[in-house]
């Protein structure tokens, strides 16, 4: 069975709340960013690569102490292709998106819009665990 990798984020921006951003692909689902890797490219190195290739952003930076991983299914040409993706949590202050081809739209959404949004539940389930990540940071009082 064919195996494929990838590489994305949860990617955030903070306003008067926290926003996420989802893109819309051409297939017309709504998704995170996200990418395979390029041969040698170590996995934040993809991300960053994605981010900029995807959204123009590269004024971004990593949030400590997460990486999800998710795993599925699908079909091509016929066969079943097992896909593994590591999301990672990132933070800009951009809003303005410069999307690619790949891409047909996009939206900076707070946390229960955004759930509402995203078509597949195994991306809803990594930006909950996202939002609970972000969080448990805030300081008491903050």
């Amino acid at each position: 069975m064919p195996k494929e990798k990838s590489c994305g984020a949860v990617v955030f921006r903070k306003d008067r709340e926290i926003e996420y951003l989802l893109l819309q692909y051409e297939a017309g689902h709504w998704d995170l960013v996200k990418g395979h890797g390029k041969r040698g490219e170590r996995e934040t190195e993809t991300v960053l690569r994605e981010l900029e290739e995807e959204t123009g952003i590269v004024d971004a930076w990593f949030i400590p102490e997460f990486r999800e991983e998710i795993h599925y299914f699908f079909r091509r040409r016929g066969s079943t292709v097992y896909k593994e993706v590591v999301y990672y949590l990132m933070e800009t202050r951009k809003r303005e998106v410069l999307l690619s081809d790949e891409h047909i739209g996009y939206q900076w959404l707070p946390f229960e819009r955004a759930i509402r949004t995203i078509t597949f539940k195994n991306s809803r389930d990594v930006v909950k665990k996202a939002q609970r990540h972000l969080k448990a940071e805030v300081p008491p009082g903050g």
